[in-house]
């Protein structure tokens, strides 16, 4: 495991364990009271568990993913309404999704810890004279610690796995490593968020379970304890982010969304502007429509997007006048709706493209998707996790009248590697990716022109649209780097040996852009 990779752990621990723990703590906020209140009341009690119940059925991601749209509907709301709005993402998403995760196993503890109190007990509470309120703190509470604290700590180790999932929406963690590892196969990555992860779940569940042990033998040293400890696992995780709250130049922020291409572009940008002595954040593996959501609203300062892309998914087109008209048309269009600038393209198109494996397309002889369309009953096609759900791939199938046996998801490194192994007959390559020759893949044409043109385009956030040393450290990438130059950069993070990282092939890319040889 290489030194770059552990010298982002300290930062990505400490969002890791900052998003959990401020999402248990608000989450026994919420539930413990509900708790003591469901119990005591059985009109209450059947629709909170029901509730709690079904927050839980949502997969955490989806939860995690919903959130966001949400939250910035409603700070666009107060912008308009008191001229200031707030960040909607990253933490606060996060924050919220965990949050009502971590709620069912507390509440239903809660519950069931209070209701679990021998009734002999609260007659004889009641026959000496006490109140409710003293009935609840000196003699229920008391007795149902251990069940309650049984809940915590499941609503806590859920709650540290889920947080994983926070990478799509800008919340940096260690899901990071488990995302971004996946899409470039780099197993050491994958393993450091997993183990990251879990040594933390573990931890925290065994200083809970102090804290439990101590409730349940009323012995004060124990619980005493697992609370000291759990202090100071706390402070000595969150020390590295004492420096992000120290007074700092203006702070650029980088997008990219989930895949190979974006990083290394990311880093490019990132790496230039750094030249420059600017300090950058890095937002990465962020969904399509979330990272131009983001742009617009200036949650990110710049990433690159595709025409295509913008053009179907942004402005609902569906027509196709061409690569300059879709150009200029993005251009007037995006700065008139949302405020966002289309600084420049990057000179290389990365094109949604259907591909099959060079001997199978030959032997069905299948070279355009107009052959594809007979041959599709037969055929099993492979989508990344998005396509099948894009306007493009519905202009396809209707323009072409496709029709496949069966429709498969992958996420893009395991999509060519269904192609590989037969799991599916035709994929939804992309132009600019390396492995399309490495693998001997072929690109079926599209003769009625169904696809849009994906120039790879820089965009730019409103409130950066005239920022000078932005300008000044992006200024020479207009046209600059070639589809070859492009394939090469993405080959060399995908590949099986030899792998590069994506800050590596940045600088490789710049160093051809800087020498006249991309």
């Amino acid at each position: 495991m290489n030194s770059g990779l552990l010298s982002l752990l300290p930062d990505r621990l400490a969002w890791h364990v900052v998003l959990s723990a401020s999402a248990l703590g608000l989450g026994l906020l919420i539930a413990l009271p509900l708790g003591v209140l469901a119990a005591r009341s059985p009109r209450l009690r059947w629709p909170a568990l029901a509730l709690a119940g079904l927050v839980q059925t949502i997969p955490s991601l989806a939860l995690l993913a919903l959130f966001y749209p949400l939250l910035l509907l409603l700070s666009n709301l107060a912008k308009g309404a008191f001229g200031h709005g707030f960040s909607a993402l990253g933490f606060l998403p996060s924050l919220l999704a965990l949050t009502l995760y971590s709620m069912l196993p507390i509440l239903r503890n809660t519950v069931a810890g209070l209701t679990g109190v021998e009734p002999a007990i609260v007659e004889a509470a009641r026959g000496v004279g006490m109140t409710d309120r003293q009935r609840l703190w000196r003699g229920e509470l008391p007795l149902a610690l251990p069940v309650i604290m049984a809940g915590v700590r499941t609503a806590a180790v859920w709650t540290i796995g889920a947080a994983t999932l926070s990478t799509p929406v800008g919340q940096t963690s260690l899901g990071d490593y488990i995302f971004s590892g996946l899409q470039t196969e780099n197993w050491a990555m994958v393993l450091t968020g997993c183990i990251g992860s879990a040594a933390l779940a573990m931890a925290v569940d065994q200083l809970l379970g102090l804290v439990e042990r101590g409730a349940e033998r009323r012995d004060k040293r124990i619980w005493g304890a697992g609370l000291v400890g759990l202090t100071i696992g706390l402070v000595a995780a969150v020390a590295p982010l004492a420096a992000d709250f120290a007074p700092h130049p203006s702070t650029y922020v980088i997008g990219a969304k989930n895949f190979s291409e974006q990083y290394i572009l990311a880093e490019l940008m990132a790496d230039r502007l750094e030249g420059h002595g600017a300090r950058v954040t890095r937002k990465i593996n962020l969904g399509s429509a979330v990272a131009y959501r983001a742009l617009a609203a200036g949650e990110i300062d710049a990433y690159v997007d595709y025409s295509g892309t913008l053009w179907a998914n942004v402005l609902g087109r569906t027509d196709n006048p061409g690569r300059a008209a879709v150009l200029d048309g993005l251009r007037a269009e995006l700065k008139r709706r949302d405020g966002v600038v289309l600084l420049a393209p990057l000179g290389f198109e990365n094109a949604y493209a259907l591909a099959m494996r060079r001997d199978k397309a030959q032997a069905l002889g299948i070279r355009t998707l107009a052959d594809l369309a007979a041959k599709a009953p037969d055929l099993t096609m492979g989508g990344d996790l998005e396509f099948f759900s894009r306007p493009e791939w519905a202009n396809v199938e209707r323009v072409y009248g496709l029709r496949f046996k069966a429709k498969r998801q992958f996420q893009p490194t395991f999509m060519y590697r269904a192609l590989g192994s037969g799991e599916a007959d035709v994929i939804s390559a992309f132009s600019s990716d390396g492995r399309i020759a490495a693998d001997g893949l072929v690109v079926l044409g599209d003769p009625k022109g169904a696809l849009p043109p994906y120039d790879a385009v820089l965009l730019v956030s409103p409130s950066r649209a005239n920022d000078a040393p932005l300008r000044k450290a992006l200024a020479g990438l207009d046209g600059a780097i070639t589809v070859e130059a492009m394939r090469a950069a993405n080959l060399s993070v995908d590949r099986d040996d030899h792998k590069s990282s994506p800050t590596e092939a940045a600088r490789a890319l710049e160093k051809g852009l800087r020498t006249g040889q991309p």
